[in-house]
């Protein structure tokens, strides 16, 4: 699948559930690009009182955990390993989310043991990146990519970009979507070894799951989170990651930020896409510094390397 620009989800309010704007793709098998995720609007969803980590199927591996001030980012494309770790270096990055087509081709492969040569003579956590929306209701997809990309023995985890919330059926078939959503996480953590985190909304507590929330439930199935807090300034990033940095607290379980650096259609305020590299990185500092009273707090991932490295010094 090629990237595409997908219009902004429509707004959402106290008590309404997110609405995708566009449908998702039909395939079962991850891109090796992504398209731009939806964001919400605007308005802020008011936080919920994080619960107490459910008693049962909560992961106990910690190795996900690296540490306040780090930095990750997304590597959807095929850039080429030897520009893209000197980059990561100079970045501070500690992990790149690099990712891997369903069956890569032989190019492909080459690639991707080129690129974790580089990674670990340098340091830096190589995971392997996949998702689609349809495997929030088709487990064994999400469990047999899960299951070929680890058989090359390339990858230090696994960093699942699957987001319900963009298949037709959101608004209307919710319980459903939702319950298999969680089952396909259950099934790719217990699939491997390696540590499972998730790419997620900051909204996610608005949404209910059982007798709780969907934040919750998430936080308790894998090892870690990354919180899709798209905003344009320190403070928007901080305010919109809030609830789940207190919800990861109370679990035990890291919670990276995000920031987005690719242009927005509609939705300047979720980029800095029209800034400097320099006003990024002050930015992303102040983000460290007023997100680290979270013990959760587990640095900042870049949404990505193309457009990140593409900005204007």
């Amino acid at each position: 699948m090629a990237r595409k620009s997908w219009a902004v989800a429509a707004a959402l309010t106290v008590g309404l559930t997110l609405a995708p704007t566009a449908a998702s793709a039909a395939t079962n098998k991850p891109a090796a690009t992504k398209p731009a995720a939806a964001k919400p609007a605007a308005t802020k969803p008011a936080a919920t009182k994080p619960a107490a980590t459910p008693a049962t199927k909560t992961p106990t591996d910690s190795k996900a955990k690296t540490m306040a001030g780090s930095r990750a980012m997304w590597l959807w494309s095929q850039a080429d390993p030897a520009a893209v770790v000197p980059w990561a270096t100079g970045q501070r990055i500690t992990e790149i989310f690099v990712a891997v087509p369903w069956q890569p081709t032989a190019a492909q492969l080459a690639r991707l043991k080129d690129l974790r040569t580089r990674t670990r003579a340098a340091g830096i956590r190589l995971s392997a990146l996949g998702g689609d929306p349809s495997w929030a209701l088709d487990a064994a997809s999400a469990v047999a990519w899960r299951k070929r990309a680890t058989a090359t023995g390339l990858f230090d985890g696994i960093h699942l970009d699957v987001e319900p919330y963009l298949l037709p059926g959101w608004t209307t078939d919710q319980p459903r979507i939702v319950a298999g959503y969680l089952a396909m996480l259950d099934a790719v953590r217990t699939a491997g070894p390696e540590p499972l985190d998730a790419d997620v909304p900051f909204w996610l507590a608005t949404v209910p799951a059982g007798k709780g929330n969907l934040a919750d439930a998430v936080i308790a199935r894998v090892h870690a989170i990354t919180v899709m807090s798209y905003r344009d300034s320190a403070a928007g990033v901080v305010g919109v990651g809030a609830d789940l940095l207190a919800r990861g607290q109370s679990a035990s379980r890291p919670v990276r930020l995000a920031a987005e650096t690719q242009p927005l259609a509609g939705c300047a305020y979720c980029t800095f896409a029209a800034g400097t590299r320099s006003a990024l990185s002050t930015a992303l500092s102040t983000v460290d510094t007023e997100a680290a009273r979270y013990t959760s707090f587990n640095g900042i991932a870049i949404h990505d390397y193309d457009s990140w490295s593409s900005m204007a010094a």
